[in-house]
């Protein structure tokens, strides 16, 4: 296990807490962090909750969970309503020239459910602040490759929506939250500056983790994991199925990856990184040059900021269960051919399943 940063906050254990009974436990698990309420050891700051959106003295913002759409805006306060039933998609249009097409309207989308045509309940075109989880490879082997992919990172979130909320974790064998959501450049460079690259890769152990602090501590309803590692798992818990199968939750987060990955014998992680961003719609990027990922976190940040947020209400009820595939078709006059990148299914009636006994079944 890594050693705590004696400098780090007192968050560094907070991303596998954040797992709580989804995931198994690391192995000499590092110290729980303090709860928001409690006061801060010496040389630490408090894990504090995601801040809402600016609003004034003596308001009260409501957090909205999984699955709820801001329905209006009152000054920079998003107003949620709760759409238990509703799925949301976000989803980017491309051309035939995989050039962003950003002024589509609702009647120029058709929602498919497992083949069934839906009604879409909801259509937003608009850059709104989204939680969004920065996850990086801190093993042996990215000890050259991380202050360009530090510097890489930080472009991303500059490059963003300021009113994202943004957390860093750092994983080899082990994963730590090394800072909880902030909108503060110096603090994400802080922690991303926490290199103790030795060990192996818990890839999938790490992106569980990370997805599950997403979904339980995100006071936004549009969650993002950026994932950057130089190779194959060979330290999880569990296994690329697991992972995927619980990233497939209704309303989960797109994930885009990137893989420094230069050795030929790189299959396997090529595809796990891919699984999981084409599955939950987002993009697996593979540069072939370490200058490149600077110009990749640009496009990730100009896509992200670029889409359409279409929600549903399922004409088969959720109670039924199962797994369901969806399908976004967009066609409007003066365009050839459109793509539509979303998510390719959820599993829709029933709360994430604990993976716990699986685990270890590679």
């Amino acid at each position: 296990m890594v050693a705590q940063n004696p400098t780090a906050s007192g968050q560094s254990a907070a991303a596998g807490s954040a797992a709580g009974q989804q995931t198994a436990p690391a192995q000499n698990p590092p110290a729980q962090a303090p709860p928001a309420s409690a006061p801060a050891q010496s040389g630490q700051e408090e894990a504090a909750p995601i801040p809402p959106a600016p609003n004034q003295p003596g308001d009260t913002v409501q957090v909205p969970q999984l699955g709820e759409a801001p329905t209006a805006q009152q000054g920079d306060v998003y107003v949620f309503r709760k759409e238990v039933d509703e799925v949301t998609l976000h989803a980017t249009v491309v051309d035939d020239h995989n050039r962003l097409i950003t002024n589509l309207a609702k009647s120029d989308f058709t929602v498919f459910e497992d083949g069934k045509p839906q009604k879409i309940t909801s259509f937003r075109n608009e850059d709104i602040p989204v939680a969004m989880g920065i996850v990086i490879d801190n093993s042996g082997s990215m000890r050259e490759k991380r202050p360009a992919v530090n510097a890489a990172a930080i472009n991303l979130v500059q490059s963003s929506n300021p009113q994202d909320q943004v957390f860093v974790v750092n994983f080899n064998e082990d994963y730590f939250l090394d800072q909880d959501y902030t909108a503060k450049v110096p603090k994400l460079k802080d922690a991303l500056e926490r290199i103790e690259s030795r060990g192996g890769t818990a890839l999938y152990d790490a992106v569980i983790a990370s997805a599950d602090h997403l979904k339980k501590s995100g006071a936004l309803e549009k969650k993002v994991l950026l994932v950057v590692t130089d190779g194959e798992d060979n330290a999880s818990r569990h296994i690329l199925e697991e992972t995927v199968r619980l990233l497939e939750e209704k309303n989960g987060p797109t994930i885009y990856t990137i893989g420094l990955l230069q050795d030929e014998h790189s299959k396997r992680a090529r595809r796990a990184l891919r699984e999981m961003a084409e599955d939950t719609g987002g993009v697996a990027f593979f540069p072939k040059d370490l200058s490149e990922v600077q110009a990749i976190t640009s496009q990730i940040a100009h896509d992200i900021r670029n889409q359409y947020t279409i929600q549903y209400k399922p004409s088969t009820p959720q109670s039924a269960g199962g797994y369901r595939t969806v399908k976004v078709e967009a066609n409007a006059k003066g365009y050839k051919k459109l793509q539509v990148r979303t998510r390719s299914g959820y599993y829709a009636g029933q709360q994430r399943a604990p993976v716990t006994e699986q685990a270890g079944t590679k």
